[in-house]
């Protein structure tokens, strides 16, 4: 009886746990979900999902940044428990909700930050650091300022309500609006920045000729007009110069010094601030500069077209604004939850082009139109311009920029080549993603942990900077290059970079797949395979449609696991090893096709025992993973010129040899050194017909497979070129 009467129970609580759970999962998703960012910012976001015939819809704000306007997400779905949304390729969020719809937990994931986030039902009061906190302590307002020719520049000016003394600007100039959220809003800038705010520095936006609130013309890394014959001979140079000119003699209470910085574009419109060459400007921080569009950044890497975060960005980023306004375009919206499924659907870049752009965005169609490096692209590099340069430069950025690693490290290069030692150019490199330095904590990328916030270190030495050359406060204490050792997981102090104290070594290829500092000795070895354009090897093991941003710290087992990935890696170390600096892949291949890319990529092999710290979230087991350090594509028809592309001839072993770019990492005792190598990274680059046709109007039909050969013997000799950092 006792067993009836306790299965008649747990039978009667089974039927209410199930009909309470179908009236919650049917009915409880709608409303306002509220979260906050850790430490030191501490955020607000709030997601407002909404019901309709077709679904949820969602909208997500930061009241705390832009007085509570609200974006659409461009990817949502949930299927109890999961709960997933994105916002183009900028923020996402994976998670999932508790059985009483009350609470969902996950991870958020944008190019400023990365978090265990949590959103719950109860609203979030404001903090100390708010926007109305900033607003009691500044003053703001909304000018137009004139240039040369006429044009006039949409302008925000914060300044300090106390007037009792003179202070320093600092300007960013961006065309992603400076003023969103309107004329009695203040811009999410000022809480990015609160640093500045803290020491009352005068804030100033200007939107680009061109974008949003400004007049003109807009132009895609406007080329420098070195000689300047008249007033119509305008560029970002001469826009920079106008409008501090104008601010330094406008603006009450200012001290006559100017700084410029910026992140990414507005990086390379701080690089234009030091070749205006305004006496006011004392001190400029380009930071993850846009440099060389063809070269190695957001674009194009070695000629490499990157079709992922070139097609998001130019459909929501790239169109025309015919008159002043402070709304933007909206973001693509993809037809399936799959880039790498969309991109291979689509085919060929002609029928993005067709399907999506037409003649409607200009950049668009300039790549489709200048697929070698030729004058379009040489005129947009400001390197070459960068000598007898004037005020002091910090150019920062992160080892794990997927946009703009290659602007920071040969911007800082070009200042260091072509002037004089005496001019104070500094470096700044830390383990972060594109612009993560900005705002919040630095505490991992993905799976990774430094074990610290490398933010915070930074962020003091990037006000000591400014506070010294715009208000004569400190001292010139800087180092030449301050650069986060990953893997050592510390911050150290070079006088150059990269440092001289090391010793150039070669990791050479082996039979089996082995590597080591060692050539090989064999008369004849090589490594066969297929690469298949039909069934291309991804970047990232991930499905999604934003491009992630820790796919450069992640786990690449899934990668060495294909059969169309060569594995070389070294026996385990008996001690540990710093590589410092750039490196240089040189492959002996040969193909069956006419053209073929090259992926080369340095890993970390962590001990199969390595267990993670429990208080940190993992995806994967860390025993015997493989932490990318370095990738780098290159297309193979530059590899005498990128001027003059060639053809593979089929069957001939050829030499490839490209630079990856810079690295700082230690390789522990314990761990082994790897080396992968593939011919395809998708979508992250387009993939190569693996016939010399045009790529960007080629059809199906050229795309074809290919055998593959990487040779390592004692005449063809396949290896990485390192720098390996002596010990002290």
């Amino acid at each position: 009886m006792r067993t009836r009467i306790n299965f008649l129970k747990l039978f009667i609580n089974l039927i209410i746990i199930l009909v309470t759970s179908l009236n919650l999962h049917g009915q409880s998703l709608k409303g306002s979900w509220f979260g906050k960012f850790g430490e030191p910012y501490k955020y607000r976001i709030i997601l407002h999902i909404d019901s309709t015939q077709n679904g949820y819809l969602m909208k997500f704000e930061y009241p705390d940044e832009n007085s509570g306007s609200q974006i659409s997400a461009t990817s949502f779905s949930f299927d109890y428990p999961l709960f997933k949304f994105g916002i183009g390729s900028y923020a996402s969020f994976e998670g999932s909700i508790d059985p009483k719809y009350t609470k969902i937990d996950g991870m958020f994931k944008s190019t400023r930050s990365i978090q265990i986030f949590s959103f719950t039902r109860d609203s979030i009061p404001p903090d100390e650091m708010s926007i109305p906190a900033i607003q009691a302590k500044y003053n703001k307002q909304e000018v137009t300022i004139p240039m040369r020719d006429g044009v006039k520049l949409f302008t925000s000016i914060y300044s300090p309500k106390d007037t009792t003394q003179t202070y320093p600007m600092l300007m960013i100039r961006t065309p992603y609006c400076a003023e969103s959220g309107g004329k009695d809003s203040f811009n999410n800038y000022l809480s990015w920045y609160y640093r500045f705010i803290k020491e009352n520095y005068i804030m100033v936006f200007q939107d680009v000729r061109g974008r949003y609130m400004s007049e003109g013309k807009f132009e895609d890394i406007r080329p420098f007009i070195a000689e300047k014959k008249s007033n119509k001979d305008i560029d970002e140079a001469s826009d920079t110069y106008d409008a501090v000119d104008w601010l330094v003699k406008n603006i009450k209470h200012n001290n006559g010094k100017m700084g410029v910085m910026g992140i990414s574009y507005p990086g390379f419109y701080s690089t234009m601030a030091i070749l205006s060459r305004h006496p006011a400007i004392k001190a400029v921080s380009p930071q993850a500069p846009v440099t060389a569009w063809f070269k190695g950044d957001d674009d194009h890497h070695n000629g490499a077209f990157f079709i992922f975060d070139n097609f998001d960005f130019d459909y929501s980023e790239e169109r025309v604004f015919t008159s002043p306004t402070r709304e933007g375009f909206p973001g693509f919206r993809w037809p399936v939850n799959d880039a790498y499924q969309f991109f291979l659907d689509m085919g060929t870049i002609k029928n993005l082009t067709t399907k999506y752009f037409g003649d409607s965005i200009q950049i668009w169609n300039n790549e489709m139109k200048h697929p070698n490096y030729d004058e379009f692209w040489k005129a947009r590099d400001p390197r070459q311009y960068l000598k007898d340069v004037g005020p002091a430069v910090m150019t920062v950025g992160g080892w794990f920029d997927a946009e703009d690693l290659y602007g920071t490290l040969h911007t800082y290069q070009s200042l260091e080549s072509q002037n004089p030692q005496s001019h104070p150019n500094y470096l700044v490199m830390g383990p972060w993603f594109h612009s993560q330095w900005m705002m919040g904590k630095a505490e991992n990328l993905g799976n990774i942990y430094w074990g610290q916030d490398a933010n915070k270190s930074y962020q003091e030495l990037e006000v000591k900077f400014f506070d010294y050359y715009l208000r004569d406060k400190g001292k010139a204490e800087f180092p030449k290059a301050t650069i986060f050792v990953t893997g050592a997981n510390e911050w150290r102090s070079f006088n150059t970079w990269p440092p001289v104290n090391v010793t150039d070594q070669k990791l050479y290829f082996q039979p089996a797949g082995k590597l080591s500092f060692k050539p090989a000795t064999v008369a004849e070895s090589f490594d066969e395979y297929v690469s298949d354009p039909m069934k291309p090897v991804p970047y990232s093991e991930k499905t999604n449609t934003y491009r992630t941003i820790e796919y450069m710290t992640d786990d690449q087992r899934f990668a060495a696991h294909r059969p169309d990935v060569m594995v070389y890696q070294t026996d385990i170390l008996t001690e540990d090893l710093t590589l410092t600096g750039p490196l240089t892949a040189d492959l002996f291949v040969s193909t069956t096709g006419t053209d073929a890319d090259y992926v080369v990529k340095l890993i970390d092999v962590f001990p199969q025992d390595m267990q993670p710290n429990t208080d940190k979230k993992i995806d994967v087991p860390l025993g015997g993973y493989q932490m990318l350090v370095r990738g780098e594509v290159f297309r193979g028809r530059y590899r005498n010129s990128f001027e003059k592309p060639e053809a593979f001839i089929p069957g001939k072993v050829t030499e490839v040899k490209y630079d990856l770019p810079d690295i700082a990492h230690s390789f522990k005792k314990g761990h082994r050194i790897m080396i992968q190598v593939q011919n395809s990274w998708f979508p992250l680059v387009d993939r190569n017909p693996q016939k010399f046709v045009d790529i960007y109007h080629c059809n199906v039909t050229d795309f074809q497979k290919a055998t593959q050969r990487i040779y390592h013997d004692k005449q063809r000799v396949s290896y990485l070129q390192v720098k390996v950092l002596k010990k002290e």
